[in-house]
């Protein structure tokens, strides 16, 4: 058994509510925190700042400071981090194909409490 698949700590945390969000957001080039902020509308500015400093720590994001007057500070996506637009898009390909099968499996969840038959 290789050891990422061990039960445990995962190695990233691409699970989380916003980092699938925010790899998407860079995947178009560096954007600065606040650039971030808009399209990612309900984030808080910690859990923004948590999540980015976690992705750096996993290698997906790299965080340039720049100087000047105040300092800017851009976030990009490493080659790394950019391995995981090709997995994203196979998994809203596949939501996009099967989201009808998945609400009527739902719908008949919620009215019979029981799962729909396959």
């Amino acid at each position: 058994m290789f050891a990422a698949c061990l039960p445990g700590t995962p190695l990233i945390q691409i699970g989380g509510k916003w980092t699938a969000k925010i790899v998407r957001c860079l995947e178009g080039g560096p954007r600065r925190f606040s650039e971030l902020m808009v399209p990612l509308g309900g984030v808080t500015p910690k859990v923004l700042t948590e999540t980015l400093r976690a992705m750096e720590r996993d290698g997906l994001v790299t965080r340039t400071v720049r100087g000047g007057v105040p300092q800017r500070v851009d976030y990009a996506l490493t080659a790394l981090g950019r391995t995981l637009l090709g997995p994203m898009a196979a998994c809203c390909d596949w939501s996009e194909a099967h989201l009808p099968a998945l609400l009527d499996a739902r719908d008949a969840h919620e009215s019979t409490g029981r799962p729909a038959p396959s």
